[in-house]
């Protein structure tokens, strides 16, 4: 049976207020993530991809809208209430390996410290050593982080991520700045416990191969839905208001303003520009 937590949000809005004038990183944001479900995050830097990973960990609130993760209300909880979502049923995997481990702790250690707040009310936590094992990294445990490869780190990383054994793993960036080799590993590692304990896994990613290695991809542009990809094909995603945003492709062909029209065509339709024109009957 799947342990992995839903995703759902409505209307999600985040501003950021800065010196002179705010900021829209969130723009009415629907997002709906199935139980042990493994997708990614894609668009352009700025897009408002870290924003949502952040709102979804709890870590600030939204300007707008909700956030429910498992059965929680993320976006009206409490303070102690998120601190026990992510203490126990939530993890932020954040960029770079280096920002999730403590750099004076072996791999061991660094897994047994995400644990301290989880043992005051769970029980059965995988041990270190086991988790280490599981990820096949288990040589290194008892090492200084310095003597570690890059993989090696990220793996550990990812361990840290895996210590409760959380319902749901966000990555901001988990393969950026590994070799290919490193790369598949980690992707195939976060795979293995996607299926393996069901556990939900969103990921951030800039990287087409990674992009191409998930069943599902969700593409934020201008801080809205801008397109989904299932199994690499590209589909636009028609938002709660009935607008359909453009893949990026299509978006220089069709600048703001151009007129178009849905032409039904043998049980389908034609998006056609005005300036193609289709003849009134």
């Amino acid at each position: 049976m799947s342990t992995g937590l839903l995703i759902r949000t409505h209307g999600l809005v985040h501003i950021y207020h800065t010196e002179g004038h705010d900021v829209a990183a969130l723009s009415g944001v629907d997002l709906d993530v199935r139980p042990g479900e493994l997708m990614g995050l894609l668009g352009p830097s700025g897009s408002g991809k870290s924003t949502l990973m952040g709102l979804l960990a709890g870590i600030f609130r939204p300007s707008a809208g909700k956030i429910f993760v498992g059965s929680h209300e993320v976006s009206a909880a409490s303070s102690k209430e998120l601190d026990r979502l992510r203490a126990s049923q939530v993890s932020l995997m954040l960029q770079g390996a280096g920002r999730n481990l403590l750099p004076y702790a072996t791999p061991a250690a660094n897994v047994r410290f995400a644990q301290r707040a989880a043992r005051r009310t769970s029980t059965g936590l995988p041990a270190a050593e086991e988790l280490l094992d599981e990820l096949g990294i288990a040589q290194v445990a008892d090492r200084p982080l310095a003597g570690l490869t890059p993989g090696e780190l990220q793996l550990t990383a990812l361990a840290v991520a895996l210590a409760t054994r959380p319902g749901l793993v966000l990555a901001d960036e988990p393969t950026s700045q590994l070799g290919h080799d490193a790369r598949d590993l980690v992707l195939e590692r976060l795979a293995w416990i996607n299926r393996t304990h069901g556990t939900t896994v969103v990921l951030v990613t800039h990287d087409p191969h990674v992009a191409a290695f998930l069943p599902r991809t969700v593409t934020i542009r201008d801080g809205r839905i801008g397109g989904e990809g299932r199994s690499g094909e590209e589909y636009a995603v028609v938002t709660a208001d009935g607008s359909l945003p453009l893949p990026g492709h299509l978006r220089d062909a069709l600048p703001p303003g151009t007129l178009v029209r849905f032409h039904p065509v043998d049980g389908h339709y034609e998006l056609v520009p005005e300036h193609e024109g289709v003849a009134d009957e």
